[in-house]
């Protein structure tokens, strides 16, 4: 039976939760963040090592600017209001992706959350802001060919893991399990270069409706895969068969 360490979710629906019930798209990010918080305390209550959740991707600018504008001042309301609860549960806060395109009163308030949080040994929580997984591979090509131009490293040495160490997300393990709530079957440009064996789990629900419960459900399907990582499971010796 394996148990899920590292859990990575796609929180999806807000904006369609929230016009489901003629409501403004920005009720739904609001509830959306209340069920960020319970799922972050059930992961600290259930052991997780790391909790990574998809929180503004760098599609998301693409947005309403008065949206747009309304995720950010959220975003750095709740990290500001939930340092006390981190530092409680002993949450160590991290972000991936690209902060400088932030507005500055968001960024600080991450900043401010990273370093206050830095030397928790509990769950390592990681925000993905202004993240996009293709985006993260290019950048690290470009770490990479830079290295090669001063000569610093070898195309002919160069490994996977080598690779890894060019990317945001080097730090942490592969998410063992991606959930992605709304019913949408896909990945979205999400971690795609350290998911390449993480197990998928989709839900109808939109995020606003996720609960303890279907997370609990979600981790209970994780022991039921068979993770191979691309191997065949050793056969089962035959039977004798008495002559």
């Amino acid at each position: 039976m394996s148990k899920a360490n590292h859990v990575a979710i796609i929180m999806d629906g807000n904006g369609r939760w929230a016009q489901s019930r003629s409501r403004p798209r920005t009720y739904g990010h609001i509830q959306g963040a209340r069920v960020a918080k319970k799922i972050i305390t059930a992961a600290v209550e259930r052991g997780l090592s790391h909790l990574t959740l998809f929180a503004f991707s760098t599609e998301n600018w693409q947005r309403p600017k008065t949206e747009v504008s309304f995720l950010m001042r959220l975003l750095a309301h709740q990290i500001r209001r939930e340092q006390k609860t981190l530092m409680t549960n002993n949450v160590r806060f991290s972000t991936i992706g690209d902060l400088s395109a932030l507005p500055n009163f968001a960024k600080q308030v991450v900043v401010d959350a990273t370093k206050l949080t830095e030397d928790n040994t509990g769950l390592r929580l990681i925000f993905a802001l202004n993240y996009g997984g293709q985006q993260e591979i290019l950048n690290a090509v470009k770490k990479v060919a830079a290295e090669v131009q001063r000569g610093a490293l070898n195309p002919e040495e160069l490994t996977q893991e080598t690779f890894s160490s060019f990317l945001d997300t080097h730090a942490f393990p592969p998410p063992d399990l991606i959930i992605r709530t709304s019913g949408e079957k896909r990945i979205s440009n999400f971690i795609l270069w350290s998911s390449a064996y993480s197990e998928m789990y989709f839900v109808e629900k939109h995020w606003p409706d996720f609960t303890a419960y279907d997370f609990d459900l979600a981790l209970a399907d994780f022991t039921k895969r068979s993770r191979r990582f691309g191997k065949v499971l050793e056969s089962i010796p035959p039977v004798a068969v008495a002559p």
